[in-house]
């Protein structure tokens, strides 16, 4: 763009330079062709002079002949400038025609100075054109761009390629040596800090590094958010890099203190008292003796088993002395978005973030800190990817007994899947949650209202953080796909069935049973007769 403004400024320039040019000749010619004055006015033979015919015109075709030169010779200068100019316009045409428009660089090879700065205003407006400082608004689900998670040892990925593991150590070198540049400059910016201070500053290493995300936009570059180990327990720091395809640049270092932000977890629940009480063991030890920043809300619908939870909650309550939750009683059918739905609009205090929990998560105190983390309010949702547990049954049926469930949640391609497809546990701010208008109330029953919501949220200006964490897990149970759901959540309920039990090869070793069995009784009596 700026060689085509170029283009057009210079081009009229050329242009009254060619103006100013032919003016100049024509003056010179009128100047050349304009009799002399009288003072001046060569002396002509008298007409009855003897000589007088023969010398007029002997001097009339001197002039002319020099008349004639001096015409021939402005119109080949004429049309040497002609020529100039064409091949000048021609060459602007050829450069702007080589150039693609994105490419807002103007190449003046004799002033690098300039070639580099509009180089770096060109990659800066790459920020600008990526989803870094806000977001957009998206058509469906299918146009959002998930980010990926890593460690220093580990990366957590959705597009599992060749490999299939959904978590594994960088195996290709450009991914490998992609990470450890980032950590590295990351490492570098925070001891460095822009702001001159006398003041001892801390020297952080890549040992400080706790956990990131990143996610690429093919046509404007790789946006990394990183975070590190704060001066204190709950303080934390955070850089946001970007690489245009080109060098990082880094756009924001910032402080983040979470010592006083607290989470909501809200439950809606309808009997399974045994599944409550599993829960429960996991939110008393991670979110009131790990965390210690959570309030919990139970939405209950019905009042069969009703009791029975109310008494697991209250012992929790005495045993661990806690005293933020709420209990909220709805005697109707069961609508998981509405039980969330109310429990968020219960909600009386400050702004809080909320996650939106089933009885049958298992979480971590470092999920709790990526759902504060990744949330901002009227700028950021989080939708993390949680990894699906198998039926244990299967994944250790040749063993000589199930593991403990701590031991069970490992993120192998054996145990279980990031379940990308499920969008039920969210964080957010209750603002946005609020504004954006909360569940459709008119979905019953199970499946859809979670999409819908997610989908709310794509078409907003909310950056949402869609990644796969690894302290975030879906406990496997049995699943039963009832009657009065309608046709689409009924193929959804049975999808979701399918998907939960067990791998590909694990449910193909299950129907080939009988074939394999053969075989191997088979290869038995062979190696007898030998």
């Amino acid at each position: 763009m700026m060689l085509r403004r170029g283009f057009i400024v210079f081009l009229p320039r050329l242009a009254g330079l060619l103006v100013v040019t032919c003016c100049f000749v024509s003056i010179v010619y009128m100047l050349a062709c304009t009799p002399k004055g009288d003072d001046e006015q060569l002396a002509l033979p008298r007409v009855h002079s003897p000589t007088g015919k023969e010398g007029y015109e002997a001097i009339l075709q001197e002039r002319e002949e020099q008349h004639r030169n001096y015409i021939i010779s402005l119109k080949k200068q004429i049309a040497q400038l002609k020529a100039e100019l064409q091949g000048r316009s021609e060459q602007l045409k050829n450069m702007q025609d080589q150039l693609p428009d994105s490419l807002d660089i103007q190449l003046d090879h004799s002033n690098p100075v300039k070639v580099q700065a509009n180089l770096l205003a060109f990659l800066r407006s790459q920020i600008d054109r990526a989803e870094v400082h806000s977001g957009i608004k998206l058509s469906t689900e299918y146009a959002a761009v998930p980010f990926e998670s890593f460690t220093l040892q580990k990366v957590y990925q959705l597009e599992t390629g060749l490999t299939r593991h959904p978590e594994e150590k960088p195996v290709r070198k450009d991914k490998r040596d992609e990470l450890i540049e980032v950590i590295e400059l990351a490492v570098g910016s925070l001891n460095n800090p822009e702001a001159d201070s006398n003041a001892k500053q801390r020297v952080y290493t890549a040992s400080d590094f706790v956990e990131g995300i990143y996610r690429t936009e093919k046509d404007k570059g790789t946006l990394y958010e990183l975070t590190f180990k704060g001066d204190t327990k709950h303080q934390f720091k955070k850089i946001v890099l970007f690489r245009p395809f080109g060098p990082v640049m880094k756009v924001k270092n910032e402080n983040v203190n979470m010592a006083d932000t607290l989470i909501n977890i809200i439950v809606p629940l309808a009997k399974r008292a045994s599944k409550f009480r599993q829960f429960m063991q996991n939110f008393r030890e991670v979110g009131i003796q790990q965390d210690g920043r959570v309030h919990l809300t139970v939405v209950y619908f019905g009042e069969e088993q009703m009791n029975e939870v109310k008494s697991i909650l209250e012992n929790t309550s005495k045993s661990a002395s806690f005293k933020n939750f709420t209990f909220i009683q709805l005697n109707e059918e069961f609508s998981r978005g509405k039980g969330l739905d109310i429990g968020a609009r219960v909600w009386k205090g400050n702004n809080v973030v909320l996650f939106f929990c089933d009885v049958d998560i298992y979480f971590t105190a470092e999920f709790l800190n990526s759902c504060r983390l990744n949330t901002q309010p009227g700028k950021k949702v989080f939708y993390p990817v949680l990894f699906s547990q198998y039926n244990p049954s299967i994944i250790y049926g040749h063993h000589d007994s199930i593991p403990s469930l701590e031991q069970q949640l490992i993120i192998k391609k054996e145990t279980g899947f990031w379940r990308d497809f499920g969008f039920g546990m969210t964080c957010q701010y209750r603002s946005d949650f609020i504004n954006i208008g909360g569940f459709d109330l008119d979905i019953k029953g199970w499946g859809g209202e979670d999409v819908h919501l997610y989908r709310k949220y794509l078409h907003s200006n909310l950056i949402v953080i869609r990644t796969p964490v690894r302290g975030l897990f879906h406990l496997w149970h049995e699943k039963r796909c009832l009657d009065e759901l309608t046709p689409e959540q009924y193929k959804m309920c049975m999808q979701s069935k399918a998907m939960n039990e067990a791998s590909h090869g694990q449910l193909g070793m299950l129907v080939f049973r009988q074939e394999i069995e053969t075989h191997l009784h088979r290869q038995k009596l062979s190696s007898k007769k030998t």
